[in-house]
């Protein structure tokens, strides 16, 4: 899936790139109003993510020439202004969800998913591997018809191992996109969380799915 980010932050545009990118998305990211305009209408696009406050067009004219053009693609705003009337004006004017920075980046990964899944209904509401199951609308992990209890951290530890099964998923990655940070090697926080998942996927249950992949990451496939 192909998203547009129209953000004049430069530290933010490039962190949402990445992070996007590294979710599985293309990204195109324009600096100011006008790009964003002109690539939102010359472009297809399945979410464009608009900040308000841009050089040249602010995000509600952008918005508003995305919409006079005729493109529907959902749009959510992210934005440092955080008054009732500003969230109004742009969801009157097409927006279809507000995020008021500073923001943690798996939010914003769970709102773009909800939007995409919305407006197009591509994303899958049931992500299995094996006889593992994961319910994104109820919340919900069984394996072998058993429930299991996750934590919020777990449950999107284990959806981002499992929306990319069979890739090895480096700490790097994991860390920004389920804590929002950047990787630091003296934290063991990674380590600790992937011990206590796989002792409630793996543990009393054959074939094991978790798996570390020595000086590269984790993956989670049905071994052979």
């Amino acid at each position: 899936m192909k998203i547009l980010v129209v953000e004049d932050e430069t530290k933010t545009g490039d962190y949402l790139r990445q992070g996007l990118m590294e979710a599985g998305f293309v990204v195109d990211l324009a600096r100011d109003g006008l790009d964003g305009l002109h690539l939102g209408i010359s472009e297809e696009y399945d979410l464009a993510i608009l900040d308000v406050m841009l050089p040249e067009l602010d995000g509600w004219k952008v918005l508003q020439g995305i919409r006079k053009a005729g493109k529907q693609m959902p749009v959510l705003f992210l934005t440092a202004r955080d008054q009732i009337d500003d969230r109004v004006k742009g969801l009157e004017l097409g927006a279809d969800d507000y995020l008021v920075k500073p923001f943690a980046f798996a939010e914003l990964l769970a709102r773009v998913r909800t939007l995409l899944r919305r407006g197009k209904g591509k994303e899958p509401e049931l992500l299995e591997i094996g006889d593992l199951s994961l319910d994104l609308r109820r919340r919900r992990v069984t394996r072998a018809g058993v429930r299991i209890d996750l934590t919020a951290k777990e449950f999107l530890l284990l959806e981002l191992l499992m929306r990319r099964q069979g890739e090895v998923l480096p700490r790097s990655l994991i860390a920004s996109q389920v804590w929002d940070m950047n990787f630091d090697s003296d934290t063991n926080v990674i380590e600790v969380a992937m011990r206590r998942l796989r002792a409630k996927i793996d543990d009393g249950f054959e074939p094991k799915l978790i798996r570390t992949v020595r000086g590269m990451g984790y993956v989670v496939e049905v071994g052979e």
